[in-house]
């Protein structure tokens, strides 16, 4: 049985178009608090904790799955963000990303009865274009509630590709989730077909 940690319907999403057989539970954890018990790191080490903390927030119930704990963090300038809380932090971010190169980490842990037995982390740099305050205002208002389910509100797949001017990196990285990497794991333990 696999077990995906996450509400996230792209990540969801993701793994049904791969093929992979799962059920979805929610992690037991406040992200916030666990930031804040967590203490500074950079956003590269903040993915890769939450990730795990997610994982093993839901194997501790489930010591005969396999779970996949995944988070995704953005930094830019030495500044990680998360994703925003609502319209008035979507458009700072959106405002302090425009013109700039970021970094995007993505982080995915599996863990077996409570330990792990997978990690990775990849990376993609992405520049947004400077846009005008029509096109925010625009991009903002279609998007409604969606713009504050990733870091940077952005929708690679769909309108969001109109913030950029410059993308290197794996396109499932920018998704949240290093998918290849995880099938490659997948099939090595058994769970997929060679």
């Amino acid at each position: 049985m696999i077990i995906l940690a996450s509400t996230s319907t792209t990540r969801q999403q993701m793994l049904r178009q791969a093929g992979i057989n799962f059920t979805v539970m929610a992690a037991s954890l406040d992200e916030e608090t666990e930031k804040a018990n967590l203490g500074p790191r950079t956003a590269k080490s903040m993915a890769q904790a939450l990730a795990l903390a997610k994982a093993r927030s839901v194997s501790a119930a489930h010591a005969s799955a396999i779970v996949i704990g995944a988070d995704q963090t953005l930094e830019c300038a030495g500044h990680m963000y998360s994703k925003p809380k609502n319209n008035t932090e979507a458009r700072q971010q959106l405002t302090l990303l425009k013109g700039k190169q970021h970094a995007l980490y993505s982080a995915v842990t599996v863990t077996k009865a409570d330990s792990v037995i997978f990690q990775t982390t990849t990376t993609a740099q992405l520049t947004m274009r400077n846009f005008s305050d029509g096109f925010l205002n625009s991009y903002l208002e279609k998007l409604g509630p969606d713009q504050c389910g990733s870091p940077g509100c952005y929708h690679v797949e769909s309108i969001g590709i109109q913030l950029f001017e410059r993308i290197e990196g794996d396109y499932f990285t920018i998704l949240g989730l290093p998918l290849l990497p995880l099938l490659a794991f997948l099939r090595e333990i058994g769970e997929l077909q060679t």
